[in-house]
């Protein structure tokens, strides 16, 4: 599928843009990789880690704020990849109006540059914090999924895709709690603070994270919000993994946070549907033809009153299942 195609991924030197184009350069042999971020150093980085794939990738300095900048670099691209955001939830709430350009504004852009330059499809990263948002982060993505969705509408003849992917904090990955429990270790520390002892999250790897993207391009119709079906663990659980017996007082939940990651709500059931190893919930207005739900028939619309979220998950990480895990884990620092 992505052999001899030009992808574009935005916000291309961040975790996910190196795992995916480390991903696409193993598994595929695709014309080009635009790598499409504002810092050059990082981009600098990125290309003496990737030397050997030196005429394979290009590093475009821009800004998803940048209309103009976007379809320059949207020219001959097949495939975009939208994982550029301001993703802090206190940097979002202190700045809020530029986490409003750069989130949605930024959306309407690449939604724009993406119709305007002929892209075959776009695949947008979402987050568990667009569900029921209580944060102004969350707010952002929720218009962000809205805008993408709708943006089906506007293709009219022209033959581009828009779809999303959503999961939550990727296990190890910059400001997620297991390097905060290791930094605290590190450091000598015996007790792993809790903000609250009913907290889960949801497990995903970068791989999972990417292989779910690739999903969506090879099969997404217009519209769509892909899901995993990943394990859940217990907060309490991952701090006994990460140093057994120890004490865990509980501190308060911070501003901002939830208690349990939600990716399907009970509102969203009527629309969902459940696959073998992911969900996929179909947009509530369609437009055309192709975004029937459930096009190919292999799925199950889930029950009345369903909804997915860590705390409710029917698959559970135990104690030992956890430890396991961390021990191939790498740490985003």
């Amino acid at each position: 599928m992505l052999n001899n195609k030009t992808i574009l991924i935005t916000g291309g030197t961040g975790t996910f843009g190196k795992a995916f184009t480390s991903y696409v350069l193993e598994h595929y042999e695709p014309k080009k990789i635009i790598i499409y971020s504002r810092d050059e150093f990082k981009q600098f980085i990125m290309a003496n880690e990737y030397k050997q794939y030196a005429d394979k990738l290009r590093f475009f300095i821009g800004d998803v704020r940048d209309k103009e900048r976007l379809q320059r670099a949207f020219e001959g691209v097949d495939y975009v990849i939208h994982a550029a955001a301001m993703k802090q939830v206190p940097a979002c709430e202190y700045n809020p109006n530029e986490a409003i350009k750069t989130n949605i504004n930024g959306a309407q852009n690449i939604i724009d540059a993406a119709l305007d330059s002929g892209v075959k499809k776009v695949v947008a990263l979402s987050t568990d914090k667009a569900v029921n948002p209580v944060n102004l982060y969350g707010g952002t993505k929720l218009v962000s999924d809205k805008l993408f969705i709708a943006a089906n509408a506007y293709a009219g003849h022209k033959d581009t895709c828009f779809s999303i992917v959503r999961y939550g904090n990727v296990a190890g990955s910059r400001g997620s709690v297991i390097p905060f429990f290791q930094n605290i270790l590190d450091n000598g520390g015996t007790e792993l603070p809790i903000t609250d002892y009913r907290m889960t999250r949801f497990w995903i790897s970068i791989t999972q994270g990417v292989e779910l993207v690739i999903k969506a391009l090879q099969e997404a119709n217009g519209g769509e919000t892909f899901i995993s079906k990943i394990p859940s663990f217990k907060i309490t659980d991952l701090a006994q993994a990460m140093l057994p017996g120890c004490k865990m007082p509980e501190v308060g939940i911070r501003e901002g946070e939830k208690l349990h990651e939600i990716m399907v709500t009970v509102e969203d059931a009527p629309n969902t549907y459940e696959y073998d190893k992911h969900f996929i919930i179909f947009p509530q207005m369609t437009w055309n033809e192709k975004q029937k739900p459930n096009p190919d028939g292999k799925g199950k619309r889930v029950p009345d009153g369903f909804s997915y979220s860590s705390g409710n998950n029917a698959e559970w990480l135990s104690v030992e299942e956890i430890k396991e895990l961390l021990k191939n884990l790498e740490l985003e620092h």
